[in-house]
């Protein structure tokens, strides 16, 4: 018997109504203690609130889509999640809409620590029937949340007229012929079709695609530097980038051979999940659990200070490929060093639409119901087809509970939530996620709904 922990991720385009098959889940009586790990995309943090029950059971991952460094954050959570086995039995990773579901279930095959404890369960990808269309063409993530699927629903059926689900159902088929495809109203569905359904097939995805296990990183070289104590000086000269990140990690001297880089790629990435120490130059780097952010100077070289306390093994993982910024390391007395070992990994190769970013909008005031209805409505009706995503948590004058709203394109759906706690502090959080925002006009909007 199979005692690992399965996992469940649930995927889907902005606004496909993941969060409602999440709430689904978590209130229905199912046998299963589910811990729940969110990842975002925006500038704040609105779905954590949105979950029901959420108080103690979601983890919320930083910012971004799972992939490259936010990798590591979603196997550091996966750790902690371990020190609490006793409190649950089950694991749902719900993902960003603007997520390739690619990366977080190699986290699942690749790494071996992860591998050993937890089970990789299913890929639920949900389709807005009404809007997916205005996507598949153009957006790349979306494409993939259909094609690594191991079951589909096509959800919001309801609000398709004449053939058009039949039409769409055909094309998603077409582009995965394997995945269960189910109908749904508000993600509602029988949960037996989507939990516990060991649907997930290494051999299927490979099949679909043969990259499938080509890691992504957030590094793209390392090299291991035999150093004396001392200080050196890593110069880098201008280059592609306005900065450059890396992580310096220590072995015992002469004990890092070239299979040393491979095998510590584990611990750089989690590493390079963590917020990163801005370096100006001039500044140190000092080997350890960090994430160094170095910022070049726009002419001439830019020096960094290297110190080592004690003879070491230096394995330096570098964001860019050092002969990009024609970068050396030398000093410690001597000349320029030349790396032992070095190795180069697979680039990000995962970047989302420069054009799609995220506003987003905290303040404590009241809100006008009225005015907020007006502007939203406009908003909606100018700039629907490029705004993806809005939602949030409203603050009204004269209610007693949190009004939460959601939107995708030109729809809107608001409702009363729970009653403001009598010690919580009130406040309004939102998020728009779309094409080419005009962040000033948001927040200007959004301000004139103030309660006056």
């Amino acid at each position: 018997m199979d005692s690992r922990i399965p996992v469940t991720v649930l995927t889907g385009f902005l606004g496909s109504g993941k969060t409602t098959l999440l709430n689904r889940i978590l209130s229905e009586n199912h046998g299963c203690r589910i811990a729940v790990i969110e990842n975002e995309f925006g500038e704040v943090g609105v779905d954590n609130e949105l979950v029901i029950n959420a108080d103690e059971e979601v983890f919320e991952m930083n910012n971004g889509c799972i992939c490259c460094t936010v990798r590591g954050d979603l196997i550091r959570i996966l750790g902690q999640l371990l020190k609490r086995r006793d409190r649950f039995d089950y694991i749902l990773v719900e993902t960003t809409g603007l997520a390739d579901p690619g990366p977080v279930a190699q986290t699942f095959i690749v790494d071996d620590e992860v591998k050993e404890a937890f089970r990789l369960d299913g890929i639920v990808t949900l389709v807005d029937a009404y809007h997916v269309d205005q996507h598949l063409d153009t957006s790349e993530e979306c494409r993939k949340q259909v094609a690594f699927a191991d079951v589909i629903l096509l959800n919001k059926t309801d609000l398709c007229a004449g053939g058009s689900v039949e039409v769409l159902e055909r094309r998603l088929h077409a582009m995965n012929a394997a995945a269960r495809i189910h109908r749904t109203e508000r993600a509602a569905l029988p949960l037996e079709h989507i939990l516990r359904i060991h649907a997930f097939d290494l051999a299927a995805k490979l099949a679909q695609d043969a990259d499938f296990l080509v890691e992504e990183l957030p590094f793209e070289w390392a090299g291991i530097y035999r150093l004396p104590a001392g200080i050196g000086e890593l110069v880098l000269q201008p280059g592609p980038d306005a900065t450059m990140d890396l992580v310096a990690l220590a072995a015992g001297p002469g004990t890092a051979g070239p299979d040393a880089l491979h095998g510590s790629r584990l611990e750089a990435l989690k590493r390079f999940a963590l917020p990163p120490v801005t370096l100006q130059p001039g500044e140190s780097v000092v080997p350890g659990p960090h994430r160094y952010r170095l910022v070049l100077r726009e002419s001439g070289p830019s020096r960094f200070l290297v110190r080592v306390a004690e003879p070491m093994d230096l394995l330096l993982y570098t964001q860019h490929r050092p002969e990009e910024f024609a970068a050396t390391l030398g000093g410690f007395g001597g000349e320029i060093l030349e790396p032992a070992a070095s190795q180069e990994f697979g680039g990000p190769g995962h970047e989302h639409d420069a054009s799609v970013s995220s506003v987003g909008i905290e303040d404590a005031a009241e809100l006008d119901p009225k005015r907020l209805n007006a502007w939203l409505g406009e908003l909606l009706q100018t700039r629907g087809e490029d705004l993806f995503r809005c939602k949030g948590i409203l603050n009204f004058r004269g209610s007693s509970k949190r009004v939460v709203f959601q939107g995708v394109h030109m729809l809107l759906e608001s409702n009363a939530d729970r009653a403001w706690r009598p010690d919580e502090a009130r406040f309004n959080r939102l998020v728009f996620i779309g094409r080419n925002l005009d962040r000033e006009a948001l927040v200007t909007g959004f301000r004139s709904c103030h309660a006056r």
